[in-house]
């Protein structure tokens, strides 16, 4: 058994594997190292509750120093600067080496930028409490926000703005927002919703630039020759994993930390949350999930399995929502542009129903619109299928 255990990230998946190490008898030293400012915070309320002032920002806080305090877990706020793989160590950036053990790295994703703006006043991503905090603070003198990128953050984004009474217009290069994640259909329901909302949706379009007054971003060009005033700006046009830090340690990092089924990516490491890529043998098919519940998930199996010498394959049916309005989008499985798709509960033309994907005629996913109760039904029939044969892609 390890008697020194690093885990590399203060979020959702960090904490859940310094958690499950405890809980699985680990007595040994054990340090979380977290190098974003702040304490812990739990991403999916910022762009909703806590965006919108319904929740302080300490309501989304994720542990508080004293459930740290009672694991014995001594908290490094040190930012990663490398991995010696050989010699076990973990490099700082104001601090000595860390020795190790076992290292999960959790590292999460990183924002992606446009190539210019972002030193302007009134643009901003959104992944941690600072970012949010600058987000409210702008839209509390906006008269027009502009969310660039149409996925589940800039909806939400976008979603919150337009209740809070925010004249809100959303840019995306696809047809119609979420559409890529959800297909066509249910796409076209959420463009429908927003539109109800008041929300522009100017699909089909980029963005060439800004303009800017002062310092201060005044305008956003899009790619059409259209110019839309914006005080407030927020890019939401996806992320990538945060491994820039890994580049010479010799692991695998393509799209993420690149793992076994066991989230071992070396002898002594493993990974696991938005930075992970796995082949779950579920779907016969490796994947990396940025979603929240996938997170916690891995964080516990990547632990127990570095503890206990990769016991259990990790294969996981992934489960996703987003709130919107009045509506709440759930879904068990993998979706995804390409699925066929199958309406069989309701409509989409109404307030409630479920539908189901399929991939070369095999079930794959299912989605509620405000439809829990009949999700179950089908989260079951998802749970329940045999996993591919060893090789076959889904």
């Amino acid at each position: 058994m390890s008697d020194n255990i690093v885990v590399v990230g203060g979020g959702a998946a960090g904490i859940s594997a310094v958690e499950a190490l405890r809980r699985e008898g680990f007595t040994g030293r054990l340090a979380l190292v977290a190098g974003e400012p702040g304490p812990p915070v739990d991403r999916p309320p910022l762009s909703k509750q806590v965006l919108s002032g319904q929740w302080p920002l300490e309501r989304a806080r994720l542990r508080a120093d004293a459930d740290f305090e009672a694991l014995d877990v001594a908290v490094v706020r040190d930012r990663a600067t490398g991995l010696d793989l050989d010699g076990r160590r973990l490099l700082l950036e104001d601090a000595d080496p860390l020795p190790y053990d076992g290292l999960v790295v959790a590292t999460g994703v990183t924002p992606l930028r446009l190539p210019f703006g972002h030193d302007l006043a009134g643009v901003h991503v959104l992944r941690g409490a600072h970012d949010v905090a600058g987000l409210r603070e702008s839209l509390a003198t906006a008269r027009h926000l502009v969310v660039v990128g149409a996925g589940f953050l800039g909806t939400e984004v976008a979603a919150t703005a337009a209740g809070l009474g925010h004249r809100v217009t959303v840019v995306d290069l696809l047809p119609l927002p979420l559409v890529a994640q959800l297909g066509e259909t249910v796409a076209g329901r959420v463009a429908q919703l927003h539109r109800d909302r008041g929300v522009e949706l100017r699909t089909g379009v980029g963005v060439s630039g800004f303009v800017a007054s002062d310092g201060r971003v005044s305008g956003v060009a899009l790619t059409d020759g259209t110019v839309l005033e914006a005080e407030c700006v927020l890019v939401a046009i996806g992320s990538r994993p945060a491994v820039d830090w890994l580049r010479s340690s010799g692991l695998d990092l393509a799209d993420g930390v690149v793992c076994d089924r066991f989230c071992r990516a070396a002898p002594g490491v493993y990974a696991a949350g938005d930075v992970a890529s796995w082949p779950n043998p579920r779907f016969g098919r490796r994947m990396r999930v940025e979603h929240r519940g996938n997170a916690g998930e891995q964080g516990q199996a990547a632990a127990v399995n570095l503890l206990h010498g990769d016991t259990t394959s990790f294969s996981p049916l992934p489960y996703f929502w987003t709130d919107q309005y009045d509506v709440k989008i759930q879904a068990y499985g993998l979706l995804g542009a390409d699925a066929e798709v199958e309406v069989v509960d309701g409509s989409p033309e109404g307030s409630a129903f479920v539908a189901l994907y399929r991939v070369g005629g095999r079930l794959t996913g299912a989605l509620a619109w405000n439809a829990f109760k009949p999700l179950r039904r089908y989260r079951g029939e998802l749970a329940a299928l045999p996993f591919p044969t060893e090789g076959a892609v889904v």
